[in-house]
């Protein structure tokens, strides 16, 4: 490595932090005043600005300065006693150039705009003369010449700036009419682009203009013959229009006589729309009160029912038929009411005779008397239509929008089905109440639709047989099939219970059910008993479902009427059946007998106002629970036969049909909205 090189001004300053006295060389350059009477480090820190300046140039000017060799400095001897300081020996530095050189920063070119040639500057004349080198003393000198190169290199840098900078404003103008001609150029191809688009339009357009002259060319041949021939027509209209002319004359005189009796028929029609204006208002004021009384008309029917009881027990004792022996006088009483004869009976006495119970004496023991009070009883002598009568209020407590369910109770023969379904034959005489209750509610609906109401009728008619539901309206491969029914919830979330695989046939008119009827006859499960030759073993349910809307007040209403006819009611022994089928009737029987019992517990349940009510214990139950509690009315008929023979099982019936009258259910409440 190269020996560290040390410049003059550091031998000064380190000849005066030794204390030692310099003598300078002789100099030919006169002294200057008090700006450079600073000391050498002085001198060095105002070196250091030019310095500074002169690396601050940027990086297109790089400078370099070259220091010449600096004389050796000599001591002068000191005082006496004094030892001389040893001599600093001489250190040369290496010769250095100094040199300009000039860098200029690429720039891209425009692609149209070629760029203008920078002026540089002439380069020394090879032949010149160097400046001649100045001592190492001469500072001053130096300093000046340090001063002028900078002032030079400095005139260089800013005539390259301003020269750079008319390049970059040369390329931006050239990038801007590069952008320029290259936004004028798409759009010049673009317009070329819908020139010739329009050219061949247009080309288009004039082979099928030229078709189309030829076309008209030959219509106008056509069309020469056919004005020829209007002319013709033309002369023979002008003589027609002479004659429509002179009509047209007569018509305009009768018109204007129209138009003078139409002006006193306007005058009428206003004064008639006038009256029609004030009969509508009448009218709509009518309407209004008209559905006020309907409204309370409801509300005093309801509460007439429930006056009533909302389970009610109606008894009801069939006639004696032809080949059945006569029951002994005093087997059956009805007594007067309150009000004498003229009150319908509520009351039944019924006299037993044990023959099996005897005095001491001997002698046989006296019948047993047995009364029941019921909210009606109708005799044998009653109709199909005195029965009819007292139930058909309750009935069109459906329409009202309240659940309605009537039970027809009692042993086997005692003529339930006969009251619910009426006689064979289509007598009118002897109609059942589920044909009567229909036409009552159709004819009701037909009134109440002059108010506004639109009612829909849907029934439904199913057979519970050994506790599996069957559909009764069932036709074709599904006929017979209990198994594919079942009840459930018509949704989740939903109260209303529906018997799946079962047909809902809607009906409006009375054919319409007497076809359902004679449909339900035939596919009911019946049976040979002790007791009847056709015995029905099965729990038949006919449901109505009816909806109701007033559509001008925005009120909806509806309800489910239920009309059953419970199986026999017989205990075991007396309802066998003969031959080789006793075991399936037997279990019929005890099927029949399980339905019922629970029907009274659920009724129990219902009064006593239970927090469980077995509604599941039976197919039955859980089918008629949205008809047994809650909003719904209950009526019962217990039937019973007129015959001695049949005295235990008529008292079984009155008597559980007399717990059910005792029964209270909470008032009903209609299902509106």
């Amino acid at each position: 490595m190269e020996p560290q090189q040390r410049s003059p001004l550091l031998e000064v300053k380190g000849n005066i932090e030794l204390k030692k006295p310099l003598v300078k060389a002789p100099s030919r350059l006169p002294l200057l005043g008090s700006r450079f009477k600073r000391g050498p480090d002085q001198m060095e820190d105002a070196l250091e600005p030019e310095k500074k300046r002169t690396r601050g140039l940027g990086t297109a000017t790089k400078v370099a300065t070259s220091y010449p060799r600096a004389p050796a400095l000599t001591t002068v001897p000191q005082a006496q006693g004094q030892t001389a300081a040893p001599k600093v020996p001489k250190k040369t530095a290496p010769q250095r150039s100094t040199s300009v050189a000039t860098v200029l920063k690429n720039q891209k070119p425009g692609p149209a705009v070629p760029a203008k040639k920078p002026v540089t500057a002439a380069p020394p004349k090879p032949g010149g003369k160097k400046p001649s080198k100045r001592p190492a003393w001469d500072l001053k000198g130096q300093l000046c010449d340090l001063n002028t190169e900078l002032k030079r290199c400095r005139e260089r840098t800013q005539t390259l700036d301003q020269e750079n900078q008319q390049l970059r404003d040369q390329l931006r103008e050239a990038q801007k009419q590069t952008t320029a001609l290259g936004a004028e150029r798409r759009t010049l191809e673009g317009e070329l682009d819908r020139v010739r688009a329009q050219a061949e339009q247009d080309q288009r357009e004039l082979g099928n203009l030229s078709a189309r002259v030829l076309e008209l060319e030959e219509w106008l041949g056509t069309q020469e013959g056919l004005v020829q021939g209007l002319q013709k027509e033309q002369l023979e209209l002008q003589e027609e229009r002479r004659g429509l002319v002179m009509r047209l004359e007569e018509q305009e005189r009768r018109l204007q006589a129209s138009e003078a009796a139409l002006s006193d028929s306007q005058a009428e029609v206003a004064s008639l729309l006038q009256e029609a204006a004030a009969q509508v208002a009448l009218l709509a004021e009518r309407g209004e009160r008209l559905h006020g009384l309907e409204m309370e008309r409801r509300r005093l029917h309801n509460q007439l029912q429930e006056l009533k009881g909302n389970i009610r027990v109606f008894c009801r004792i069939r006639p004696v038929l032809p080949g059945e022996p006569t029951p002994p006088p005093g087997f059956l009483l009805f007594p007067s009411g309150p009000g004498g004869p003229s009150d319908p009976p509520t009351h039944l006495s019924l006299l037993r005779s044990d023959e099996r119970r005897g005095t001491l004496s001997g002698m046989p023991a006296a019948p047993t008397r047995h009364d029941f009070s019921f909210d009606r009883v109708f005799p044998p002598g009653s109709g199909q239509d005195e029965v009819f009568e007292e139930i058909a209020m309750l009935v069109q407590s459906a329409l009202d929008g309240y659940p309605v369910c009537i039970f027809a109770y009692g042993q086997t023969g005692s003529g339930k089905t006969f009251t619910m379904e009426g006689g064979p034959g289509g007598d009118p005489q002897v109609e059942g109440l589920i044909p009567r209750a229909l036409r009552h509610l159709f004819s009701v609906a037909g009134e109440l639709s002059s108010q506004g109401w639109t009612y829909s009728f849907v029934a439904s008619y199913v057979e519970i047989y050994n506790e599996t539901v069957r559909d009764l309206l069932a036709t074709g491969t599904r006929k017979g099939h209990g198994g594919e029914c079942e009840i459930h919830r018509a949704g989740p979330g939903s109260e209303e219970l529906i018997v799946t695989n079962a047909r809902y046939v809607p009906v409006s008119c009375e054919k319409e059910v007497e076809a359902l009827l004679h449909l339900a006859r035939q596919n009911r499960a019946v049976a040979r008993t002790a007791q009847n030759e056709r015995s029905s073993r099965s729990h038949s349910v006919f449901q109505l479902q009816i909806s109701g809307e007033h559509t001008g007040r925005g009120v909806q209403c509806g309800a489910l009427l239920n009309l059953v006819d419970l199986a026999g009611s017989e205990r075991l022994d007396p309802g066998l059946a003969l031959g080789p089928g006793e075991r399936e009737r037997l279990r019929e029987t005890q099927a029949i007998n399980s339905s019922l019992s629970t029907l009274g517990l659920v009724i129990m349940a219902l009064s006593n106002k239970e927090s469980h009510v077995p509604y599941r214990n039976s197919k039955l139950t859980y089918l008629l629970q949205n008809s047994l509690g809650g909003s719904a009315k209950m009526l019962m008929f217990v039937n019973i036969s007129p015959l001695e023979e049949n005295v235990s099982e008529s008292l079984n019936s009155l008597r559980f049909a007399s717990k059910v009258n005792q029964c209270v259910i909470g008032t009903a409440q209609a299902n509106r909205k």
